[in-house]
């Protein structure tokens, strides 16, 4: 697994196995390892752009009684919205309605452009739980998603990137990877999507070909697959996890602003 963290005032980028750091060799002013615990967890890539994608699962588009769109719905995420794993979403004053959406975030590894659906894999540095969190109402206000999307903290993601390698070695495949998301409420927890992303209308390598043929992707650009049906409100107080198959749990709490 790979992640970014936090060490006094030293941020640094390294490698996690079971509850030990090793940072890259590049930080030559740090020890060796160090325990996870000792350290701030940050999100684990520092994207230039957050791409993300409108409707992606055959069965959310069933639930909204929505045609099949003929190619990807792209819309953007700035990177000021970037949370890591256990931050605090903060729920902003503008909105009544402040939703939740388990994604599936795959992770650029290399600058990539025009890119081919069978060269599509080359260019993943690996993958990580991501939560659209989305001001519905004020998404249906505006008639467009850009101010619903990019509040600060409505982009978490992490805690850490699985390679492509830790992924295959647990015999799983991207395009076959439970999707759930739970949302724990006065002591409650309650399942809330609970999917596969074996639902993807647009596979991994339909998305990227697609969308590098729009923008250039740069190493350690984000991009948000969708999300399946059962997405709803969160409340102030309320802890929301993704949990994607051979990936992780990603963990934030709904505070106010």
């Amino acid at each position: 697994m790979l992640g970014r963290f936090q060490y006094n005032d030293i941020v640094f980028s390294g490698e996690v196995f079971e509850d030990i750091v090793y940072p890259d060799p590049i930080y030559q002013q740090l020890d060796d390892e160090y325990p996870l615990s000792s350290l701030v967890i940050l999100p684990p890539v520092n994207p230039s752009k957050i791409v993300c994608v409108g409707l992606n699962y055959t069965d959310h588009a069933k639930e909204l009684n929505m045609e099949l769109p003929n190619n990807p719905i792209l819309f953007l995420k700035p990177p000021s919205a970037a949370l890591a794993h256990e931050g605090l979403i903060q729920y902003p004053p503008e909105s009544e309605q402040v939703d939740y959406e388990a994604e599936l975030g795959i992770v650029i590894g290399k600058t990539c452009r025009n890119v081919s659906e069978a060269d599509a894999f080359d260019y993943v540095l690996g993958y990580t739980c991501f939560n659209d969190v989305t001001a519905r109402d004020l998404q249906r206000a505006d008639g467009q998603w850009t101010r619903a999307k990019s509040f600060d903290t409505f982009a978490p993601f992490g805690p850490f990137i699985i390679t492509p390698e830790e992924l295959a070695q647990q015999n799983l495949a991207p395009g076959n990877l439970s999707i759930v998301c739970r949302v724990i409420r006065n002591e409650n927890e309650e399942i809330r999507q609970n999917s596969s992303t074996a639902e993807f209308i647009f596979d991994i390598p339909k998305l990227i070909a697609f969308i590098s043929s729009v923008m250039t992707l740069e190493k350690g650009d984000i991009i948000a697959t969708g999300t399946p049906p059962g997405v709803g409100e969160l409340l102030v107080g309320d802890v929301v996890e993704v949990e994607i198959e051979g990936v992780g749990i990603l963990r934030n709490t709904v505070v106010s602003e």
